[in-house]
């Protein structure tokens, strides 16, 4: 009787031992630390770290934030738009009255010249005696419609022969004077002072100059440009 109970008790310690050390596998739910280590893939390669480095390490592979867009003027300082002779300023005025500009629009007076036709003219000769030659030269030839040129201008003693609206007007009178002989005679536009103006733009939206701009596209000789 005394062996058996020996034996019982033997048997029942060794079956704590297993369980206590895991070897039987689950014990109330959870298993025991060292057979669960053993259980682990690649255990010997794991590594305990702070708080603080776990913070750092997640800060590190968290994306960029997007770059911060630097916002753009929403107003124009200064916008020049020019530079017309009278008649097309007065038509451009006309079609951008219906922005509403006010004292954001305003013109600005500029020199400048214009075509107002063309001469046919034999160069200055230096002197009256000089023109009178040239144009006894002329008669020689068959040409009687000249004038001599005596006032101050940069064409004194010079020899005109016609002033024409046209530019193909004045070639189609050299062709002629060539025809009878006159090889010294040249063409050459008429110049006259002009009033231009340009209108200058201030503090107006991006839409604002957008409209400006397109409306001016109808005045191909102008051009769009930034002032102070």
């Amino acid at each position: 009787m005394l062996k058996l109970l020996f034996f019982l008790l033997l048997a029942a310690n060794a079956a704590l031992f297993a369980f206590g050390e895991g070897y039987l596998g689950h014990f109330s739910g959870s298993e025991r630390e060292p057979a669960r280590l053993q259980n682990q893939q690649n255990a010997d390669k794991l590594a305990l770290i702070s708080a603080a480095k776990a913070s750092a390490n997640v800060a590190a592979a968290a994306p960029p934030p997007p770059p911060v867009a630097k916002d753009e003027p929403e107003t124009i300082a200064c916008l020049e738009i020019g530079n017309f002779l009278l008649p097309d300023a007065r038509r451009f005025e006309a079609q951008i009255a219906a922005l509403g500009l006010g004292d954001r629009q305003a013109r600005r007076n500029l020199p400048g010249q214009e075509i107002t036709g063309y001469i046919v003219y034999i160069p200055p000769q230096g002197s009256k005696e000089g023109a009178d030659k040239k144009a006894g030269e002329l008669r020689a030839l068959g040409v009687t419609n000249y004038f001599v040129i005596s006032d101050n201008s940069p064409l004194r003693w010079a020899i005109s022969l016609g002033v024409f609206k046209t530019e193909t007007a004045a070639q189609n009178l050299l062709a002629t004077l060539n025809k009878q002989g006159v090889h010294s005679a040249r063409s050459a536009p008429r110049m006259s002072a002009s009033k231009q103006m340009a209108f200058q733009f201030r503090g107006i939206s991006r839409e604002t100059k957008g409209s400006l701009l397109q409306i001016a596209e109808k005045f191909p000789a102008q051009e769009s440009r930034a002032c102070k």
